[in-house]
């Protein structure tokens, strides 16, 4: 069985979407879209897959399945508009801007068969697999800490910022999500502390361009969520789950851009990532090829909505607590 699969977005991560769509087995075609058509058209004709003008031609294009990869403040329609046509969506995070939105869509869907599968590529990733099965083993005992790094080596564009959603919607988000899925916990409490030393535009858009997460489990275990635009060393993800019998970690490998001054100890022998698309390239094809096996009917949905919408809570919470300087309850957030 074979799929015809539209997607909308042809910005970067839209474009490596409809790349990854047309190599992958059981795809017959792939359509894209663009809120600019002459963007779309080129990206067509750059990859040999098909163009349609508009979404609504996009929709009536025979496809089985929609990827989204737009703007954020259109993901709740054309998420609405899929599912009405009874077809699936693969949607990039967030759901919607903000948590209205966020729930707004989701009780939408409450009574709806159509899957929505939200984009959390980590979930893919065979290091955050591998910690998630040594957890759910019982080989590492009890968990006490938790760290988790996100660094990028050099801040997006200005322009970018302010319609981010912010560091803990637009980066932390990701690190909020696989320390739930990796754990099979939830975050009960938050404490942040943010700080601006980088450009101007980061303020200016009431951002902060670096912060420290300080997190409790429902468990008793406690996280902490490392968040920063200008790490220089390299694009560094990591996580560290530590237990009372061992330990699991993500992302320390030979790109990892950790450089030790011990004078014995080697260099890294390769250079780092340059950024999260060379880093999570396989978990993205790996998420997309899941997609076509749930619109083929082969396999459940592995991260809805709902999923989202918790990832969303913590991120609130952090923004209320590294404004107002104090501990933030999850519950307290929640609508």
């Amino acid at each position: 069985m074979t799929l015809r699969v539209g997607l909308a977005g042809t910005g970067r991560i839209g474009v490596s979407h409809a790349e990854t769509l047309a190599g992958l087995p059981g795809v017959s075609g792939v359509v894209v879209a663009d809120a600019d058509p002459e963007r779309a058209r080129a990206t067509a004709t750059k990859l040999g897959v098909e163009f349609a003008p508009d979404v609504d031609a996009l929709f009536d294009s025979g496809i089985a399945g929609l990827v989204i990869a737009t703007a954020t403040d259109s993901h709740p329609e054309l998420i609405v508009a899929a599912v009405d046509r009874g077809l699936p969506v693969f949607c990039e995070k967030p759901v919607a801007a903000d948590i209205t939105g966020t729930l707004a869509v989701v009780d939408y869907l409450e009574n709806r068969t159509v899957p929505v599968q939200i984009g959390f590529q980590r979930r893919f990733d065979a290091g955050y697999t591998a910690a998630r099965a040594a957890v759910a083993s019982g080989r590492l005992g009890w968990l006490h800490t938790l760290r988790a790094t996100t660094l990028d080596p050099a801040p997006p564009p200005a322009e970018y910022i302010p319609r981010s959603g912010g560091l803990f919607r637009d980066c932390g988000v990701h690190d909020f999500d696989i320390i739930r899925w990796v754990t099979g916990r939830e975050v009960t409490e938050v404490f942040v502390q943010g700080a601006n030393r980088g450009a101007r535009f980061f303020a200016d858009a009431d951002d902060v361009d670096t912060a420290s997460v300080l997190m409790r489990l429902d468990d008793g275990a406690l996280a902490t969520v490392s968040l920063g635009r200008y790490n220089g060393a390299g694009y560094d993800v990591r996580l560290e789950v530590l237990g009372s019998e061992g330990n699991a970690i993500v992302g320390l490998d030979d790109r990892a851009p950790l450089r030790s001054v011990e004078p014995e100890y080697p260099a890294a022998p390769l250079p780092p990532y340059p950024g999260f698309m060379d880093r999570f390239r396989r978990a993205y094809t790996a998420e997309l090829s899941v997609f076509v096996d749930v619109v083929a009917g082969r396999a459940d949905n592995p991260c809805g909505p709902r999923d989202a919408l918790e990832a969303f809570y913590i991120a609130e919470a952090c923004e209320l607590s590294g404004r107002e300087r104090r501990p933030i309850a999850i519950d307290d957030v929640r609508r």
